[in-house]
């Protein structure tokens, strides 16, 4: 924690050429002590698996999604030219597998950004300025009263459904987490020896957040981050299979399951691979934000005992 506490150095090096030495020694030991534990590594590859199966699914899928074989349907995994089988319309469940985990991951990405967009400031100024706590956060209060899932369904049904709505409507919903992390970040950085001398030396309040405080709870917002996108993902998944999220013939992983259910028994591989991605999707960001969190701060390590 004491590294985390200290004011952030923005100064360049003698020559110019990049981050001072202390910063670039910071930076290398989150990295070695992420890549260290065992968790960091899982949590890494299988996020790095997730982005990559995303960002190339197009050039992977063997198929179109719409591409569709009449003769065809409900063929079992393993079978020739369709390694995961097919739907009811003959679909390639891996070709459209592929598009519906990049569908998702775009949702998310677009939450999370919105998240942080909007929360981070908003969370800044309610944990340094008292007044315009008040405001925020009986805001918050209000936002949270409703469950999540109950939000976004809302948002998404007065704007419509589209990809584009539903990352909007999940990316409201997790404003208010956003703000009461960063806001809880910064009532503590707020007492810090280092904000009381920005303070002493009459710096602005734009100054001491911009420069001592937000370099701060970067950590917090990263770590935050990779608690939203899972949720995200099943935020997406359930609009989808409500119908009130990505439309066909586009495929999502929501729209595989609620087009898998009434062929459970028939084809249950065309529920169960998208169920898997969705966990997969879930248990590698949980992972990773877990071990992220270990390695910006070392005491909330499992077995610390210092």
């Amino acid at each position: 924690m004491t590294d985390v506490l200290q004011p952030p150095r923005t100064r360049e090096s003698d020559d110019g050429a990049g981050p001072s030495a202390p910063a670039l020694a910071r930076r290398r030991g989150i990295l070695h002590r992420l890549l260290s534990s065992p968790q960091g590594r899982v949590g890494t590859v299988l996020v790095a698996l997730v982005l990559l199966a995303a960002v190339l699914g197009p050039w992977l899928a063997p198929h179109g999604f719409a591409a569709t074989d009449f003769a065809h349907p409900f063929q079992r995994p393993r079978t020739i030219g369709y390694p995961l089988g097919t739907d009811d319309l003959g679909r390639d469940v891996l070709s459209r597998l592929l598009h519906g985990v990049r569908a998702s991951m775009i949702v998310g990405v677009l939450a999370v950004t919105l998240a942080v967009v909007i929360g981070t400031p908003l969370g800044l100024l309610a944990g340094y300025w008292r007044p315009a706590d008040l405001v925020v956060s009986r805001l918050t209060d209000v936002a949270l009263a409703f469950p999540f899932l109950v939000l976004a369904v809302g948002l998404t049904a007065i704007t419509g459904a589209s990809l584009t709505n539903a990352a909007l409507a999940l990316g409201i919903a997790n404003i208010p987490t956003m703000i009461r992390v960063v806001r809880g970040e910064t009532l503590r950085l707020r007492e810090a020896d280092f904000v009381k001398a920005a303070i002493a030396t009459d710096a602005g309040p734009v100054r001491i957040l911009g420069l001592h405080v937000l370099p701060n709870t970067i950590s917090a917002i990263i770590v935050q981050a990779t608690v939203i996108m899972p949720v995200a993902v099943i935020g997406e998944a359930m609009l989808s299979f409500l119908g009130l999220g990505i439309q066909p013939p586009a495929p999502s992983l929501g729209i595989m399951l609620s087009d898998a259910q009434q062929y459970i028994y028939r084809a249950p591989s065309a529920a169960v691979f998208p169920g898997l991605a969705i966990m997969l999707i879930c248990l590698a960001f949980n992972i990773f934000g877990d071990a992220l969190r270990d390695a910006f701060d070392p005491s909330t390590a499992k077995g610390s005992s210092r």
